[in-house]
């Protein structure tokens, strides 16, 4: 029999084996957990001590400011909770290229009861007649260790390493799609927001028009046709109004589905500031081309996939050379009320075996078909290659075009400024000449839509300053919560 305490060792072995395996999804002695992000919105929002769910909202601002919006849309964003999820499982895998390193152990245990039954017909050889129950007890502890597979298992490591870096960047370059989405649906919201309060301001200027035109019919001193025209202008404003009251409803809804909330949530909104937000990340156009090299998450996960794609030539070249295992065995069997031959008396038969060797598994011919798969292993590296290259020209073009662009919005919001106000002094003085009665309504009405025309034009070019200022950011892969701040 085995010892107790042998006996005691074993069980302790099989059932703590037994233990990790089923708590396998809740541990991590590898610390893969820390190389991801602790929540979907990444370094966008780092968890702390402070703050150890920053995911975790209330009731909605009133009004809502932009900073909040970004934060829930980061948050609740399909997007960045799928890369989220699949940095997550490329953590996982860098836990199992680290676990090859490991010896593997098993453990079996058995345990059975016979009753076996022989009676002769002929009664020469009823002496030969017997009943047996015999039970069977069998346990057995097997350690498999892998002592050199000659870089296989470092290659794999390095793929997987380097895939979990380009899952990581991938999550970062969701991150800034959906902060940058989440903020042109604020801006938007902010632009139809502010277009409806311009179309008000229009549709009341508009009615003062046809009022003065109609006293002025009443009175006998103005013509009906002056009258009719400025009720003409008084009813397209109106309906101008109204369909800028759609538009901001629509808005609202874009808005509230990138915050993860329903269409019809009711939403208001912060009056866009005076002023306008920092640009001195501003810098010459070929240092911003630099910046974006080095920090575009979409380039960093590109780097990282051309790096797993050569890694992954190396593992496949070394799964064809030759592997060295350590293996090693201990078993005990014991049959109790077992008889070792027919004819004599039951007896107990214990059975133990120790075994200690070493395995040489040496591939001699596959076929080729190890050749052919170190051929598609190189095309795919040339693949990521070509990506990346493409994505390099693809960013580059980006940033010089946000660069233009914001350069561009800054111009036309001096001249939309200077527009607006030279519209609203010609409409004053057509105002006041058509009430003193020296002017007509044509005079009166083109200044009132030019006044309309230069303030739409000015919510819009301060829109796309905006817009063209945090695409910049992206671009440049420097866009954070710093930017709306």
């Amino acid at each position: 029999m085995m010892p107790s305490r042998h006996r005691r060792l074993a069980w302790a072995i099989v059932l703590s084996l037994a233990f990790s395996n089923a708590r396998a999804g809740g541990i991590d002695p590898f610390l893969t957990h820390d190389k991801v992000a602790r929540t979907a919105a990444g370094s966008m929002l780092p968890a702390d001590e402070e703050e150890p769910d920053p995911c975790a909202f209330g009731q909605l601002g009133t009004p809502l400011e932009l900073p909040e919006a970004v934060e829930r849309a980061l948050c609740h964003n399909p997007q960045t909770r799928a890369a989220w999820a699949g940095a997550k499982v490329q953590t996982a895998q860098v836990g199992v290229a680290r676990a090859a390193y490991l010896p593997a152990i098993g453990a079996s245990l058995a345990y059975s009861k016979q009753k076996n039954v022989t009676r002769y017909d002929d009664s020469r050889f009823a002496v030969l007649n017997s009943e047996t129950k015999p039970s069977l007890r069998s346990g057995s502890l097997k350690m498999s260790q892998v002592l050199t597979d000659f870089g296989q298992r470092s290659a794999n490591l390095d793929q997987a390493l380097a895939l979990l870096e380009a899952a990581n960047a991938s999550h970062d370059a969701a991150l800034q799609i959906a902060f940058v989405g989440a903020a042109q649906a604020y801006f938007d919201t902010q632009t139809a927001q502010a277009v409806l309060e311009a179309g008000r301001e229009a549709e009341r200027a508009a009615r003062e028009s046809f009022a003065a035109a109609e006293a002025k019919y009443k009175a006998g001193i103005g013509a009906l046709t002056d009258q009719l025209q400025a009720q003409v202008a008084y009813s397209k404003s109106t309906l101008e109004r109204v369909a800028a009251e759609g538009e901001l409803k629509s808005a609202q809804g874009t808005l509230a589905t990138a915050m993860g909330l329903g269409a019809n949530t009711t939403l208001v909104l912060a009056r866009r500031p005076a002023g306008l937000p920092d640009t001195s990340f501003v810098k010459a156009a070929d240092e911003l081309l630099e910046d974006a090299k080095l920090n575009h998450p979409a380039l960093l996960a590109a780097q990282a996939e051309l790096k797993a794609a050569r890694a992954k030539v190396e593992a496949t070249r070394a799964e064809g050379r030759p592997t060295v295992i350590l293996n090693a065995e201990t078993s005990r069997n014991e049959q109790h009320h077992q008889p070792p031959a027919v004819g004599y008396e039951a007896t107990n038969i214990t059975n133990r075996v120790n075994s200690v060797g070493v395995q040489v598994n040496i591939p001699i011919f596959e076929g080729f078909g190890r050749n052919y798969r170190v051929q598609s292993a190189q095309g795919q590296a040339e693949i990521k290659a070509a990506e990346l290259a493409r994505l390099e020209q693809q960013v580059s073009l980006e940033v010089w075009k946000s660069y233009q662009s914001l350069r561009t919005e800054s111009e036309s919001m001096k001249a939309t400024e200077i527009l607006l106000n030279s519209a609203r002094q010609s409409f004053l003085v057509a105002q006041g000449r058509f009430k003193a009665g020296v002017g007509n309504v044509l005079e009166l009405l083109s200044a009132q839509s030019a006044v309309a025309g230069a303030e739409q034009q000015r919510i819009k070019s301060i829109s796309n300053w905006h817009a063209a200022r945090l695409k910049l950011a992206a671009n440049i892969g420097k866009l954070g919560l710093w930017a709306i701040k």
